[in-house]
């Protein structure tokens, strides 16, 4: 069986190692992006260098309507869909007092509802192949709340019920369901903080370091395999021993 996985966020970070991980386990990958087209097709260009096909849309996931034409255009690129990785996200540290609706609004919406919308039109392109993982990437502040961040915390956590409530609807078809929580990891976002605070950062986490995104995709690509076919509705930290559950 082909297998074909939709990464929306693919273009950089844990994004881009996720889709070249999923390549080499045999994955032709859609890999959506916002901005960032030159990573994009970078990315695109050494999923292919494994030997997969690779496909590179622009979506806005801001907009529900583009969310679901995402994967629409994915399956249709790759010929069915069998693996959604719901990547995508950004940050932004605020405090709570400042957060607008709009701020709000925004973060819930690219944060919760897109990977909630991909799901949805995800699923019966997986129940029409017989084979389906669904992969959420959340976030260790879905654990331990931010105070500069209170809508990305919450958008964050949101992600843990769902996934474990698709894991329950979805079950009987062979769909597994399960988020993976990142903490500190060296990918843009965290850029700033990571150099403002780097020994700071080094005290806190067990293992003295951040994450590499090769490290996060690792698990996530595990989790789209067959191998991962009997864990489902799990939330799996990766965080060097900073949140021990």
């Amino acid at each position: 069986m082909r297998l074909r996985a939709l990464v929306t966020g693919g273009s950089r970070g844990i994004g881009a190692a996720t889709a070249v991980r999923l390549a080499r386990r045999g994955y032709d990958v859609a890999l959506s992006f916002r901005s960032s087209r030159q990573d994009a097709e970078e990315t695109a260009a050494e999923v292919e260098r494994i030997g997969c096909r690779s496909v590179v849309l622009q979506a806005d996931l801001a907009d529900a309507q583009q969310a679901r034409e995402l994967v629409r255009s994915a399956a249709e690129a790759l010929g069915g869909l069998n693996a959604l990785v719901n990547n995508a996200g950004y940050v932004q540290r605020t405090p709570w007092e400042e957060v607008s609706l709009e701020d709000w609004n925004m973060m819930i919406q690219v944060a919760l509802t897109s990977p909630f919308l991909c799901a949805q039109v995800a699923v019966p392109y997986m129940k029409e192949a017989g084979f389906g993982r669904i992969v959420n990437v959340s976030s260790l502040r879905a654990l331990t709340g931010s105070a500069h961040g209170v809508h990305y915390s919450a958008a964050k956590a949101g992600l843990l019920g769902v996934t474990r409530s698709l894991s329950l609807a979805l079950a009987s078809h062979g769909i597994t369901v399960n988020t993976v929580c990142p903490g500190y990891t060296a990918t843009d976002i965290n850029r700033e903080v990571l150099e403002q605070q780097p020994e700071k950062i080094a005290r806190q986490v067990p293992l003295g370091r951040a994450g590499e995104p090769d490290e996060i995709a690792a698990l996530i690509a595990f989790l789209c395999s067959e191998e991962a076919g009997y864990i489902t509705g799990e939330t799996v930290s990766v965080n060097g021993g900073l949140h021990m559950r």
